[in-house]
């Protein structure tokens, strides 16, 4: 007998909707141009060169409350350029005063590795230094790093605190943070270690706050973090218009991996990110899909980080057609081109759902999702 849905998913028709062409939808007209930011010149420089031309909603909104100095919370899903918004208000910041200092909290490593990448970018030839702060990696190289002069602090919570407990990191200079993705955070059981960094922080501060999702343990952790907040939200609908779901039931008899190693002959699934219940499964379907002839990599928890990066880095350079993945991808990953993402265990629960989706149909491309039934 094929195994049940689980009770949060009960309602099929959740995985199911035909997407929206991309130009039947509104066209959004930003109220700002960059050159309205009264940004530095060599910052301007670089958003040119990365090939921005106009602001999204979140950078429209977000960039000049953070130009004022105002706490934020930003409710925005994942994908809507969310990461330039606060990075360019303040990579301005501190091209103007080298003195300050940014600690940016986040709860996965990948999503630390890609903000410092996308830092990078904004802080071309300025002189500016970032120190990644992650688990899964060595923590004397990043000791060394923390001891040098640095002005963005990206880290997961549980590392952070390591170093702050080791006195190796002191807070007390930090006088901007930003916590992205804190829903996750919160899911992830990080809420203890986030309220012992906020401690050690200064009272008077700038807090930029990004959620996909209030709920009222949200609320109070807006409350007891943020003063007077300016709130943002862009966030329109759970799923993006121009993602087609669908399911794919799994016949008596028939395995999944058979349909799967099918599908993925089919032309268009060029790019196609496979999500995985567990660790071992995850690992185990890739091994079972390069024996097939595929090219796949896998990321998940037991793979220590350089072997996470490298696996993301061979998917995201078209090096591998096939990524399997746990949840642990799913949140803030922004990989280009993804042209499918197949849910081959089912989410544990929408919400999950939701983020895993939306690895693709990026940028406003179209994208597909499918979810295995059984």
């Amino acid at each position: 007998m094929g195994k049940r849905i689980p009770q949060a998913f009960s309602d099929v028709s959740k995985f199911v909707n035909k997407a929206k062409p991309v130009e039947e939808t509104e066209a959004f007209v930003a109220e700002h141009k960059f050159t309205d930011f009264n940004l530095q010149p060599l910052l301007m420089k670089n958003i040119e060169a990365k090939g921005y031309l106009s602001p999204t909603p979140i950078q429209d909104k977000v960039i000049p409350h953070v130009m004022q100095s105002e706490d934020i919370v930003g409710i925005a899903n994942t994908g809507t350029g969310k990461t330039a918004a606060f990075l360019i208000p303040l990579v301005n910041k501190i091209i103007i005063d080298p003195r300050e200092k940014v600690l940016v909290v986040v709860p996965t490593r990948e999503l630390a590795h890609q903000i410092d990448e996308e830092l990078k970018t904004f802080a071309r030839n300025s002189g500016l230094f970032s120190v990644l702060v992650i688990g899964g990696t060595g923590m004397g190289k990043q000791i060394s790093e923390l001891r040098h002069r640095h002005h963005f602090v990206i880290g997961t919570p549980g590392r952070l605190k390591d170093l702050i407990e080791q006195r190796v990191l002191d807070l007390s200079a930090f006088k901007t943070v930003v916590l992205d993705e804190a829903d996750r955070m919160l899911d992830m059981g990080f809420i203890a270690d986030m309220r012992f960094m906020m401690g050690k922080m200064p009272k008077e501060r700038h807090t930029l706050f990004f959620s996909a999702t209030l709920s009222p343990e949200i609320e109070k952790l807006i409350h007891e973090f943020l003063k007077a907040p300016v709130r943002v939200s862009v966030k329109t609908r759970d799923t993006a218009q121009n993602i087609h779901q669908d399911v794919v039931r799994i016949p008596s008899g028939k395995l999944k991996i058979d349909i799967l190693a099918n599908l993925l002959t089919e032309p268009g699934f060029s790019k196609v990110l496979v999500f995985g219940r567990t660790k071992h499964g995850v690992e185990k379907l890739s091994k079972e899909l390069n024996v097939r002839g595929f090219k796949a990599e896998s990321i998940h928890g037991n793979k220590s980080q350089p072997q996470r990066q490298r696996s993301l880095d061979l998917f995201k350079n078209d090096h591998a057609q096939v990524l399997t993945a746990t949840d642990v991808a799913a949140r803030g990953l922004d990989i280009s081109g993804v042209t499918h993402v197949i849910n081959f265990d089912l989410p544990a629960t929408y919400d999950d759902y939701v983020h895993r989706i939306g690895r693709t149909g990026r940028a406003d491309k179209q994208g597909k999702a499918l979810t295995f039934i059984q």
